[in-house]
């Protein structure tokens, strides 16, 4: 078994296509307007419904928002990296290991890709490179995720790193007045192994 790592640690995690690394204040300008997608809002579950157009952001938001992710480097229990497209060199969204349980040596993972890192494999790649990190430099045993039934292309990256559904969260989330499922799925350190 690997050596547990601090997750006091932010590393800086090199792909082909993408890097993963702790956030700059640069990055706020592309955080922001990923938030702010609607694509990004309604897969991630973050509205029940969605307005024709978003309110202008108010300056407290944007100070909250700053204050967020500048942040991060400062938790010591979670691990919050931007996901940089390596071909502009742009911050295109973020990489998370959150709800760390050192008891059972797991952890939730999630993702958040703005319009420009979408439908280039960004996503799969940065999924890639986090889960590796959580396994074989954090120690961790399982890290898990939930997607919902309305995000099949998400669902099949997970399922390409090696994520498999256990069950079904019938109706988790209301959105546009309908009932929307959710899969909760996971990965555990050995079929990491076997997979690479």
């Amino acid at each position: 078994m690997p050596q547990l790592a601090d997750f006091a640690v932010k590393p800086v995690l090199t792909g082909r296509e993408v890097l993963l690394r702790p956030f700059v204040d640069e990055d706020l300008d592309a955080i922001r307007e990923a938030l702010r997608d609607p694509e990004v809002r309604r897969l991630t579950g973050s509205v029940a419904d969605e307005p024709a157009e978003l309110a202008p952001e108010a300056p407290d938001e944007v100070r909250a928002l700053r204050e967020w992710y500048a942040s991060r480097d400062a938790q010591p229990d979670r691990l919050d990296l931007a996901v940089v497209d390596k071909t502009g060199g742009r911050c295109v969204g973020e990489a998370v290991l959150n709800r760390w349980d050192p008891a059972n040596r797991s952890c939730n993972y999630r993702i958040l890709l703005g319009p420009a890192g979408r439908g280039r494999g960004l996503g799969t790649e940065a999924t890639r490179l986090l889960v590796g990190y959580g396994f074989e430099r954090l120690g961790l045993h399982r890290i898990s995720l939930e997607v919902y039934a309305f995000n099949p292309r998400a669902r099949r990256v997970y399922e390409k790193v090696g994520f498999r559904a256990e069950g079904v969260l019938r109706e988790s989330l209301r959105y546009r007045d309908e009932w929307i499922d959710a899969t909760p799925m996971s990965i555990l350190a050995h079929e990491w192994v076997a997979g690479r």
